[in-house]
């Protein structure tokens, strides 16, 4: 028996036929990839997500799996417009195909984009960058080192090509700046220091004097930077006043000229303008309903209907409408004013807007510095009566009519102080009398009633 056991033990190792068990059938291999049904994209704002999904490179119908997604949102964080990018897919209700879904976090801020200086029409500019990125926006540009260096070089690229072989190209440089007063923007701009305004010169002129330009123009533009935008800007709030107090309503400044000269260190600006026709002043009038009377507002601001249309004159009488409203106690009383012009009357109709606010009352008088019989007697003079409409002016004329009528000898420093009560639109007024020389004895109020 131990002999026919070991054989058999021998027979197995020496590969004698062996009865074995069943084994199962391997199972195939399961896909990796499906097909997606529906693609979507969340928290975009600035970007479509026809703009997103066109950098991702996947649309509905495409196979796609783990990796596919993964190589999708690596695109989209190399454009730096992003500041994260997520993704999820699932099966639909079928269980043969994905529903996906790109999460994204857009990177901020955003500006618009500005070209200066690069010797290529804008819209050329904006067509190249546009060509190129499909998320590009004139408007909404995120301001990171990718996006800005990359665009940089895509303009220089086609600045170099329009020069062509004999031509000179700039390098471009991008940064985000004040392109004008009160807007920033990421500005293109040939590389190194931007070069200032050293001398401004005026070509057109016959209405307004060269010096009286130069008298506007200067103080407020040499030394700054040169932009075109900032320099019109410029133009806007200093020398077009000049020519809208002679009723030159439609002054234009059709070409600005800035070039290199060799007695400055700078930019030399020639400003071409057209004065255009003289316009008269038309109809005057008050909008909406303010609590004063229109036609007294109007009296007031003293407007001079068919007289040139000076609006040196007419925000004057704007002020002298805003001081009205003042005096009645609308103390944060705003006054503006829109134009009509018709150009074949050549006349400027003006509506004057009033935002009057609230009106504020006199509150608590308060004297310090009298005795007794002097305080009740200017209590008893005091026009300005608690709770009727306060006139900030009031305090400071008072005392002013007490120094002029003498009735105190004497009479040192005095003060008026008012303290608004923002809650109660109420005004609190202090008045303070000091002697002039405290050694000195005091004669006492003329007339004899009253004193220190």
């Amino acid at each position: 028996m131990k002999r026919v056991a070991i054989l058999a033990l021998l027979g197995a190792a020496a590969g004698f036929p062996q009865a074995r068990a069943p084994q199962k059938a391997a199972a195939p291999p399961q896909p990796d990839k499906w097909p997606i049904a529906t693609l979507k994209v969340e928290g975009n704002s600035n970007y479509t997500a026809e703009q997103v999904l066109a950098v991702a490179g996947l649309k509905a119908g495409d196979l796609a799996g783990r990796r596919d997604f993964e190589t999708a949102r690596e695109r989209l964080m190399a454009t730096g417009a992003f500041e994260s990018v997520g993704y999820a897919f699932e099966p639909d209700g079928t269980g043969k195909a994905y529903v996906a879904t790109f999460r994204v976090a857009e990177a901020m801020p955003v500006f618009p984009i500005r070209f200066e200086n690069l010797g290529a029409p804008a819209a050329d500019l904006e067509r190249v960058l546009r060509d190129r990125d499909p998320l590009f926006s004139a408007a909404k540009t995120p301001a990171t080192k990718l996006v800005v260096e990359r665009y940089a070089g895509w303009l220089q690229e086609y600045l170099a090509a329009r020069a062509g072989a004999d031509g000179k190209a700039p390098k471009v440089a991008g940064e985000v700046a004040q392109f004008a007063p009160g807007e920033l923007a990421v500005v293109f701009r040939p590389a190194g220091p931007r070069p200032v305004v050293a001398r401004v010169a005026f070509e057109g002129n016959q209405v307004v004097s060269e010096r009286l330009l130069q008298e506007a123009i200067w103080p407020v533009a040499i030394g700054t930077p040169w932009m075109e935008a900032n320099f019109r800007l410029l133009l806007d709030s200093s020398v077009r006043r000049l020519y809208e107090a002679r009723g030159r309503i439609r002054v234009e400044f059709p070409k600005l000229r800035a070039e290199s000269v060799a007695d400055v260190q700078g930019l030399k600006v020639t400003v071409t303008v057209d004065e255009g026709a003289v316009y008269s002043l038309g109809k005057v009038e008050i909008a909406g309903h303010p609590p004063l009377d229109p036609g007294g507002l109007l009296r007031a601001g003293d407007f001079k209907p068919g007289d040139i249309a000076n609006f040196d004159r007419v925000g004057e009488g704007l002020e002298r409408i805003r001081a009205a409203l003042t005096h009645a106690g609308y103390l944060n009383a705003t006054v503006a004013t829109s134009r009509a012009i018709d150009d074949a009357k050549k006349t400027v109709d003006v509506t004057v807007t009033v935002d009057a606010g609230e009106i504020y009352k006199m509150g608590e008088l308060r004297i310090q510095g009298l005795d007794l019989v002097a305080e009740a007697e200017m209590r008893r003079i005091w026009t300005l009566k608690e709770d009727s409409p306060f006139d900030p002016d009031y305090p400071d004329f008072f005392l002013k009519r007490v120094r002029e009528d003498g009735m105190f000898d004497n009479l040192g420093a005095t003060q008026a102080e008012a303290k608004r009560n923002e809650k109660a639109r109420t005004v609190d007024v202090t008045l303070t009398f000091r002697r002039a020389d405290p050694s000195q004895t005091v004669k006492g109020r003329r007339g004899g009633r009253g004193g220190w």
